[in-house]
C-alpha cells in the first residue's frame, strides 16, 4: 500500500527509535525531564520567542494558546475551513468560551479589510492564521500578506495566533526562517507529528508570561506527562535530520501532481489536490494508493518521509488508470 492519506502516516525512522530509547528522562510535572527542557529551550529560540512548551498534540497546544490569550464571550476569527475551526470539536468554544467565526478566503488567508469589517472583534478576541494551510492544499502566506492581517487584527485590540503545524513546511518551501512569520505572532504552535516525521509530539512557543499560564492549560488538559523526554528525544532528532529533507517531499508532490496531469505549478509544499469523482478513493484503493479528503470537491495525496521516488513511480502508474483528470 503507498499511503498518501497524510503525513502523519510516517513510522519513526530506526534513528530516531535509537534517540527516543537513549533519551535522558525525568519527571515532567517536576519540570525535571533535561530532553524535554532543551526540546523547550532550542525551538523557543527556533522561533523567535523567549520560551516554549511541550504538549502531546498540536490540538492541546492550539487550546492552550486560545486559552492564554482570549476571554470568555470574545471571538476567535480564522479562515473558514481553518483546522482550528473544523478539526478541533468544538475546542474554542468548549474550553475557552470562544465563539467561533470563520472567514470565506482564497486560499485560506483572509484579507486585512476582512478583520477590519468584523463585528465585535476587540481585545480578548484571537485571529488565528495556520501556515501552511491545510484545507487550501498546504498553500503557504506571502510574508507581506502575512503581515498585513497581522497589523489588521492588531489595530483592532485582538491577539495573533499562528498555527504552524507545517510551518517547516512553508519555511523550506519558501526559502524563509520560520521566525519571519513566528516572530508576528503572539503565539505559535508547531506540529512534529507531520512532516518531521514523529510519532507524536508539538510545541507552544510565546512570551514567558503566556507560556507559564499554558503550563497551567497544559495541567487542565491532561497534557502534562511524566518522562516526556522519550517524545522530546524524537523532535529534537527532527530538528536535526527531517527538516531540509521537507525539500524532497515538495519535489515529489510536484512529480506526482504533473504524473497525473495536474498542474505542478499549483503544488506549493506537499499536497496535491485532486479533483472528487464518485468513488475515487475506493478505486484507488483497489490499486494500492490511499488518499483523502482535502475539501468539498478535492482529495488530497500527501507525500512524507516514508513515500520515496519508487513509491511515487509507483503511484503515477496505478493512478493513472483511474483518474479521468490523466485521460
Amino acid at each position: 500500500m503507498i499511503d498518501l492519506r497524510s503525513d502523519t502516516m510516517t513510522k519513526p525512522t530506526p534513528a530516531m527509535l535509537a534517540a527516543m530509547a537513549a533519551a535522558e528522562v525525568g519527571d515532567e510535572q517536576e519540570r525535571e525531564d533535561p530532553t524535554t527542557n532543551e526540546l523547550q529551550r532550542r525551538v523557543a529560540e527556533l522561533l523567535g520567542h523567549e520560551a516554549a512548551l511541550f504538549f502531546p498534540t498540536a490540538t492541546m497546544a492550539n487550546q492552550a494558546a486560545l486559552r492564554v490569550l482570549s476571554s470568555p464571550g470574545c471571538k476567535v476569527v480564522a479562515e473558514e475551513r481553518t483546522h482550528i475551526l473544523i478539526y478541533e470539536w468544538g475546542g474554542p468554544a468548549i474550553h475557552s468560551g470562544l465563539v467561533m467565526q470563520g472567514l470565506a478566503a482564497e486560499a485560506g488567508r483572509p484579507t486585512p479589510e476582512q478583520i477590519e469589517e468584523l463585528d465585535e472583534f476587540q481585545t480578548g478576541s484571537v485571529l488565528v492564521l495556520e501556515n501552511t494551510h491545510r484545507s487550501s492544499g498546504g498553500c503557504i502566506w506571502p510574508l507581506d500578506e502575512f503581515g498585513a492581517v497581522v497589523g489588521a487584527a492588531r489595530s483592532r485590540g485582538a491577539a495573533v495566533h499562528l498555527d504552524g503545524a507545517r510551518l517547516f513546511n512553508a519555511s523550506v518551501a519558501a526559502g524563509l526562517p520560520v521566525t519571519a512569520w513566528t516572530k508576528l505572532a503572539d503565539t505559535v504552535t508547531i506540529c512534529f507529528s507531520k512532516g518531521l516525521g514523529c510519532p507524536f509530539g508539538a510545541i507552544l512557543a510565546g512570551s514567558p508570561a503566556m507560556i507559564e499560564r499554558a503550563w497551567e492549560g497544559k495541567f487542565l488538559f491532561g497534557g502534562a506527562l511524566r518522562q516526556s523526554g522519550v517524545a522530546a528525544a524524537a523532535m529534537l532528532y527532527a530538528l536535526d535530520h527531517h527538516v531540509e529533507r521537507l525539500a524532497e517531499d515538495h519535489a515529489r508532490a510536484k512529480r506526482l501532481a504533473e504524473g497525473i496531469g495536474l498542474d505542478p505549478a499549483t503544488v506549493e509544499t506537499n499536497f496535491v489536490a485532486i479533483p472528487e469523482e464518485p468513488g475515487l478513493i475506493d478505486r484507488l484503493l483497489e490499486r494500492g494508493v490511499a488518499v483523502s479528503d482535502l475539501r468539498p470537491g478535492r482529495l488530497r495525496a500527501v507525500t512524507h518521509l516514508d513515500i520515496g521516488d519508487a513509491e511515487i513511480d509507483q503511484a503515477i502508474d496505478r493512478m493513472q488508470e483511474v483518474l479521468s483528470v490523466h485521460a
